[in-house]
Formats: structure tokens, sequence, C-alpha cells
């Protein structure tokens, strides 16, 4: 039956825009209509005085905990979608951030990320410890969803968020919608969670979606330079040094990338994401070891290609994660894979996953019926790896460096290569190009006030962010006090930089360097020994204001260094084990007291 036109007093529409208006409400499910109600209120709501809207806002508050930038890269982007459907957000760090504000918060969005053997970022570590404490309020009156971020190559995968989702609803927290575990690869199922958590809050608030502060570097390189994650710069390599001398154990690189027409732009303290390809010889081994075709057409993001091709440039093909073993041994069949993950068999599988790659799972357990999609289906796509970047844009225009060391070494009887390490020292020629985008570091930052002492402890390649320190504060003229502690195996073949050291020493750029070459004798000596040594000095140091900088392997420098740190400072500060934590935890807060650990 056709609709009655209702009086004008009824409805300011016309009786075509009424007709359409009916038409497309009866092609609409219940969800989608609330949707649309939503999206139109806050459309005229826009209209309304911004005073108005501030007084009556369902504020959505999105917090960042990251040891990179990738969790404020997704913040930003939640915060865009959400301006879209018209509601308000604000971006907040979790170091910032006012732990007892918790109780008061409406709507909270959790985006985190877990580092190393399962721990917080730093700059979420207070927000962390507070949650679980006796001091956490209750949360009744909150509603929440968590995004977690991690790599499957870890044991305790998306920790730290899976902790957040836990905790606050043990808090009485309401949930959302289900947390999301996001892999390396993450964009995908970082979006989808996006989307409907954005669907449930349009249809609980109406409110105006307002501007938060991103940083000037992020802003303005988003705004000028059309590269990202999504959609990297085609780099040239312009140099290509070696910096070990003959004889050493190791092969560490200095790479200087063109970035000239990109647009691109970063600061000290931020890194670089290559998008590596896999090497082909490794290619064609995993292909005749399955008996497969190199030629057979496989589907990777929708797109008909070859077998060949996708494993060459898209898929992960050397770590073997715990999803990739668990989804091969459902197509497998094997009854010794699928007891590898019986609860009482936790050690073994941790012990089998150590250390192989995906050819020996292959090897040891073959699958004669396993055909190239399932195959493909089974691994997570090539993830990109980051760069301490180690120069400064002021000093070397249109150019990045990096130090990279080349992973290769012995495993389970095959010789393995690091994938992107070995595809720039190997697989680079004058006509490739390098895939790239900058990873912003907030966290990991020099200190606007350019007479501010620094120190910075950076062993083997984690010297990569102070060449650029030092780089930007001769640049900037910074009169700021520098001194580097720096570490590696031997003084003759591994001192990464040396002349340039040197002629900051004798300019006075660099006011003090001291050294550690853990192999030159019998009792090998490490960069936190120097800092015992020196540790009246570097005391001093940081009572006279010093921001204290830490770059390199997260699993032993660092602790070790911090547990120094934690030593000295309680040692010359003449405090017991308790005041020195508030006092290192105070440098954190201060952000006096930064890492760039991996």
């Amino acid at each position: 039956m056709r609709d009655t036109f209702p009086e004008q007093t009824q409805t300011p529409l016309d009786e075509e825009r009424y007709r359409l208006f009916r038409q497309l409400s009866s092609l609409l499910t219940s969800e989608q209509k609330a949707w649309v109600a939503g999206y139109l209120t806050a459309q005229l709501s826009s209209a309304v005085s911004t005073t108005a809207h501030e007084a009556t806002a369902d504020e959505i508050t999105i917090l960042v905990g990251s040891q990179t930038g990738n969790c404020e890269e997704l913040a930003e982007q939640v915060h865009d979608l959400a301006a879209e459907r018209g509601l308000r957000t604000v971006i907040k760090d979790m170091g910032d951030y006012k732990a007892p504000q918790l109780k008061t918060e409406k709507y909270l969005l959790v985006i985190v990320s877990t580092y190393g053997e399962g721990d917080p970022p730093d700059n979420a570590r207070d927000l962390y410890d507070f949650l679980f404490s006796k001091r956490a309020p209750s949360l009744k009156h909150t509603q929440f969803a968590v995004l977690a971020l991690g790599d499957t190559s870890y044991e305790f995968f998306c920790k730290t968020g899976a902790d957040f989702d836990q905790r606050l609803e043990e808090l009485g927290a309401t949930r959302l919608f289900e947390r999301a575990d996001c892999d390396v690869d993450y964009e995908t199922a970082a979006e989808d969670w996006m989307t409907s958590v954005l669907n449930v809050l349009s249809q609980r608030t109406l409110s105006v979606s307002e501007e938060t502060g991103l940083t000037p570097a992020t802003a303005n390189t988003a705004a000028l330079s059309p590269y990202s994650r999504k959609n990297p710069f085609s780099a040239v390599l312009l140099d290509d040094i070696v910096l070990n001398g003959r004889g050493s154990n190791k092969e560490t690189h200095h790479y200087e990338l063109s970035l000239e027409g990109s647009g691109l732009s970063y600061e000290p303290g931020d890194a670089l994401g290559i998008y590596p390809r896999n090497a082909p010889e490794l290619v064609e081994e995993l292909l005749e070891i399955m008996h497969f075709n190199g030629d057979d057409a496989v589907s990777s993001d929708g797109k008909a290609r070859s077998l060949y091709e996708v494993l060459l440039y898209d898929y992960e093909i050397t770590t073997l994660t715990r999803p990739m073993l668990q989804k091969y041994a459902a197509l497998n069949g094997n009854p010794k894979l699928e007891g590898l993950f019986d609860e009482a068999h936790k050690q073994d599988l941790a012990d089998y996953l150590y250390g192989r790659e995906i050819i020996d799972l292959i090897t040891d357990f073959p699958c004669a019926d396993l055909n190239p999609q399932d195959f493909i289906d089974s691994l997570r796509k090539l993830p990109p790896r980051l760069y301490s970047i180690a120069s400064s844009l002021k000093q070397h225009p249109d150019e990045v460096h990096l130090t990279v060391a080349t992973v290769r070494y012995q495993s389970h009887g095959r010789r393995r290569h690091g994938v992107c390490s070995t595809f720039l020292a190997d697989r680079i020629g004058s006509e490739t190009t390098i895939p790239v985008y900058v990873d912003h570091n907030k966290n990991f930052k020099l200190p606007s006030d350019p007479s501010a002492p620094i120190v910075m402890i950076g062993p083997g390649t984690g010297i990569a962010p102070f060449r650029a320190f030092v780089e930007e504060r001769e640049a900037v003229g910074a009169n700021g006090k520098n001194w580097l502690f720096f570490g590696d195996q031997h003084f003759m073949t591994d001192f990464l930089y040396q002349s340039e050291w040197l002629r900051y020493l004798k300019s006075g750029l660099l006011t003090r360097m001291n050294v550690a070459f853990s192999r030159d004798q019998a009792e090998k000596v490490y960069v936190q020994q120097r800092m015992q040594e020196h540790s009246r000095d570097l005391y001093a140091w940081l009572q006279e204001g010093a921001y204290l900088y830490v770059c390199g392997d997260e699993k032993h420098m660092a602790r070790d260094v911090h547990e120094t740190l934690l030593g000295l400072v309680e040692r010359e500060g003449g405090m017991n084990r308790d005041a020195a934590e508030h006092y290192v935890k105070t440098l954190q807060k201060e952000k006096r007291y930064q890492r760039d650990i991996y």
C-alpha cells in the first residue's frame, strides 16, 4: 500500500523527500537505524555552539600505552573515524594520565602494546601498577574496550592488553566490545575492532568530535607526506659501509638512504620501518620441500597471484609462531604435533618453537595433502622491521641513516639469516628500491631545553639513535653537556663510528665518553660496569637535571642497566631501595629516563 504523505505540520519534508526517506528506512535493520539516528543527531548538534556541546558531551577517552609509535597512530585513526561519526574523543598518553581520574571516565578505549617478556611499555607501567594495587577504584560506571598489540613470536603475546582487559572488568567496568589481540600485521584486525567499537559507541553517545593535541612533528608529517606504513616510500640506497674491522665476529653496516621527493620528516629518536623481501633461495627451497609449483595461483588480499611471488613479498616464512604452528598442526593431523598443545607439554612447545623456522616444521612434519592456498592461509603477513634512525635530518637533508647488524647464525643444523638485515646486506642492487616509512616515537626524544645535559647508553647497534642525538645537538647549537657510554666486543674491530666520536670529543661537543669492550680481557666488561665506576659523577649529572637514555637489547642489557641505575642511586643518594625506585620512577614521569629497547 502506498504511504500517505503527512500534513506539512507533521514533517518539514516535501512529498518526494518523504518518499525517499521511507524507502531508505524500510531497507535498514534496527542496528542500522540506530546508527543513522545517532549520526543525524550529531550532525544537528554541530550547529549548536561549542560551549553548549562541552557542557553536555559524552567524551570518549583513548588511553595509549606504547613503547614505539604504533599505538599512537592507531589512537589518531580512532579519533579521526570517531570524528566522522560526530563522536567526541580525547587521546591521553598513559604516562601523563592521572590514575585516580579513571573513576570519572564514562567511555574508555585502551590501546596498548606488550614488549619483551610480557611487560607493559614504560609509559604504561605506573597506570598498570595502579590498576593492580589496592588503590584501584570501582569502575562500575565505566564502559571500555581494549585493543592489544603484540608479536606472536613471543611467548606472552598481547599480555599487557589482556591484563588491562581483565582488570578493568574485575573493577566493575562494562565491556563495550571484545578485546582484539593484534599481531605485527595489525592493520586489518585493528580496523575491524575500531569499526565495531565505534558502531556501539554511536548508539550510546551523541557527542561532537573535538581536535586532540597531535604533536607538531606527527601533524606536520601527516600533512606534508603521502607516505606511511600503509603506503611506503621507495627509497634508494646511497651508501653502504661495513663498520667492523677485519677479523671481527660481527657484520654491522652503516646505510644511507635517499628520501628525496618523499616529504618524509623525522626527529632523533624516531625509527625507520622497512618492508623486506624474503630470500629467493629460501622460497625455492621451501617450494621444493613441499612439492609445490611456484607458478600456481593463490589468493592473497583478494587478488590472484603466483605462489612464488606471495612467498617472496607477502608472507613470513622464517619465524615460527604458535598460531602458525597450531594452524599447521590442524592441517597436518600428526598426533605428536597436535600433542605439543596439551597443557602438560607446555615446555615442549616452547622448546620446539625456540630457534626453529617454518622450513624446519615442514621438514619435521611433512604434510602430503596440503594445498598451496591452505599453506598460505596458515602464514602471517611479512611485517616491516624497525631500525633506530642514526642521523639528524638537519645535518643530512633528504637522507636517513641506519646502523644495522647483519644476522647470520647456525641453529638446528641449518644456517639462518635475518630477513631484513640480509635483504639490505645481500639483495639491494643498483635498481632495487627499499619500501620505507617513518615510525615516530614521542617516548624517546631529546629535551626541549638545549642546555639540559644528556647521558646516552647504547652498546652495539644501540649507538644508532645517539649518533642522531649528537648530530642534532651540533646542528641546533645546543650547549648542554653530552656523555656517551658505548660497548661492544673488541676495541680494534668493533668501535662503531670511532672517528666521529673522537672528533666530537676533540671539539668539546661530546663532554665524556666511556667504553666497554667485553672480550679484550679475560673478564668480560659491559657498560653497566662503567656506570658503576663513574656512579658518583653519573648521580651528580642526574641531580643537575640530566636526561638519561638507553637503547639496545631489552632482555639482558636494558634490565642490567636499570638495576645498575637503581643501585647507584641508592648508594650515591644515601637512599633505601624503595626511595631509589621512587627516584627512578620520578625520572621516568618527568621523561628524564627514556628507553628505546627491543
